[in-house]
């Protein structure tokens, strides 16, 4: 399937011939060459919410963090239109242990391009929203996973970033959270968020994304309208597709 939709939008994100690499340890056995990534192209478009999915171990992680500059591919291009914000979700990932839950929102809402009275301005509501009570004073360290989860969340939903880089969290926590996050979720993406989801959950890719990406053994295997490359990958998974040993 060819990319059919978003080609009239400005692209705010290109990753061209991406690969990530790595080589085995010298106590193993295999001591060669793996591909996490393996020339993977692909154009993240403005106020889109791009889906990417794949079996577990396949890069989809790895494509999040070298979008946010986190990880440095081996070969290929990263290009970000100039001036624009990128914030990962995903569980502890940039927290400070010892600081609180505040002192820790506000530092990321400053490192995504808020002055520091602006960013104390979204604490109050950061607070609110992510339902963390008095523990928003605690330091980090002392959070469950949930915890963490919801003051990632909230931090990069509050401090509006050009680009939210989401990584399973809308599958962490309690039910009621969320369904919370989600439905937060859903308003952004109907106003001008753009947005590159991870998740195993189909019914969240297909209600959330545009367009989706599927990675298999460290390529893109399949690109498109979110239904059909939901429809191919699923029947990927039935065991009649698998090959007969």
């Amino acid at each position: 399937m060819t990319d059919v939709m978003g080609s009239h939008r400005p692209v705010l994100l290109e990753l061209d011939n991406v690969t990530l690499d790595y080589r085995s340890s010298k106590d193993t056995y295999d001591q060669g060459v793996h591909h996490v990534l393996d020339r993977v192209s692909l154009r993240l478009y403005e106020n889109e919410t791009l889906g990417i999915i794949g079996r577990n171990g396949v890069g989809k992680t790895t494509i999040l963090r070298i979008m946010a500059g986190i990880l440095a591919p081996t070969s290929g291009t990263v290009r970000m239109e100039k001036g624009k914000t990128a914030s990962l979700l995903s569980i502890g990932l940039g927290f400070r242990n010892e600081l609180s839950g505040r002192d820790n929102a506000l530092l990321a809402a400053m490192l995504q391009g808020a002055n520091k009275r602006q960013a104390s301005g979204f604490l109050e509501e950061i607070k609110e929203f992510s339902e963390l009570g008095d523990s928003f004073e605690e330091p980090v360290k002392t959070y469950s996973a949930g915890m963490r989860s919801r003051l990632g969340f909230t931090t990069a939903l509050m401090t509006h970033v050009d680009i939210l880089l989401i990584d399973e969290v809308l599958s962490v926590g309690d039910a009621q959270f969320k369904q919370k996050a989600q439905a937060a979720m859903k308003e952004r993406v109907k106003g001008e968020q753009t947005v590159v989801f991870v998740s195993h959950v189909e019914a969240q890719v297909r209600e959330l994304c545009d367009r989706v990406i599927w990675i298999d053994k460290a390529k893109v295997c399949c690109e498109g309208e979110a239904g059909l490359v939901l429809d191919e990958y699923r029947a990927s998974l039935r065991p009649e597709s698998q090959p007969r040993a």
